[in-house]
């Protein structure tokens, strides 16, 4: 069916609109990254000095044994999306932990982040303990491994045991504009990293000394560990999300830009179509009037040539 001009312009506004929105998105993207970015380099700072007490530690203790719990529970923290225009960033997250998990036990926790991803856990059939909800801004990422840092306290202290598997469920970077999921073992650490904790030299003359018992300093460099791995994880899952956004809205600009062309083309094939008909339309009645005018003009002729011959002709 045919548009009328005045249609198609209703529409190229409403485009145009669109457009705007969109940009805005992007642009918002792109700058909600940076802080995110910045916020996950800071904690790889802290996570290295971590890393070295817990070097310090094991230096002076002697070698650890790291195995798996005892009781096989395990609980898994993951990170989705609340924000949405991210494509289905929450349902392959909830995908890939479903084959994570599949064959666990049925005492395994899950804490999510974000009420969406909560329910794309729940339409595959799984039900987190704890919903909380995602940071609005880099100032919340601390506030929200400070609670989730406690919970998983708590989840241990009602075990009964000090063993518990902790794993991070989230989205990352793959590459300059791919992401994917991933599920990350956090606790028991991991028996690679506590060997070459070990086995690596301690790098100064001056030798680690620690006036609290070792146990306690051992569990405190730990939960410090637990702290920066939550929050690096928030912060890349933060960073992959609005980058999946950013990807989201050029493809959605890309595609208003092709209707807004597609929308230009009709409209001026419309104009020319109601210019060529009014131009038609005067052609016609100027024809129209010119053919009127020569009738009339005829008509005197006629009679002044009957009243030259001597009036009309008598049959």
């Amino acid at each position: 069916m045919a548009q009328t001009l005045e249609a198609l312009s209703r529409r190229m506004t409403s485009m145009q609109d669109i457009r705007s929105i969109v940009h805005t998105m992007k642009t918002l993207s792109v700058i909600n990254s940076a802080p995110y970015e910045h916020a996950a380099s800071a904690i790889a700072a802290y996570h290295e000095t971590v890393l070295l007490g817990l070097h310090a530690v094991l230096s002076q203790v002697g070698p650890l044994d790291v195995g798996p719990p005892v009781n096989g529970t395990k609980s898994f923290v993951v990170f989705g999306s609340d924000h949405g225009l991210c494509g289905n960033y929450n349902e392959a997250l909830a995908a890939h932990l479903t084959q994570h998990m599949a064959g666990g036990s049925e005492r395994d926790t899950i804490l999510c982040v974000g009420a969406q991803m909560t329910d794309a856990l729940s339409d595959l059939g799984m039900t987190p303990q704890t919903t909380v909800f995602p940071p609005a801004s880099v100032d919340g990422i601390g506030r929200l491994a400070n609670q989730l840092t406690q919970q998983l306290a708590d989840i241990q202290n009602s075990l009964g045991s000090g063993d518990m598997a902790v794993s991070l469920a989230y989205v990352t970077r793959d590459g300059p504009v791919g992401q994917r999921p991933v599920v990350t073992d956090l606790l028991p650490l991991d028996p690679g990293l506590v060997r070459n904790l070990q086995r690596k030299p301690w790098s100064s003359r001056s030798l680690p000394s620690f006036s609290m018992p070792p146990s306690e300093v051992f569990q405190a460099l730990v939960r410090g560990h637990l702290f920066a791995s939550i929050f690096h994880a928030v912060a890349e899952a933060l960073v992959t999300e609005n980058a999946a956004r950013l990807a989201q809205m050029q493809q959605a600009e890309k595609s208003v830009d092709d209707r807004l062309e597609s929308l230009g083309s009709e409209i001026r094939s419309v104009r020319q179509s109601e210019i060529t008909t009014e131009l038609l339309d005067v052609i016609i009645g100027f024809e129209a009037l010119k053919k009127k005018r020569g009738n009339t003009a005829s008509q005197p002729k006629d009679v002044l040539a009957e009243t030259h011959s001597g009036g009309p002709r008598q049959t």
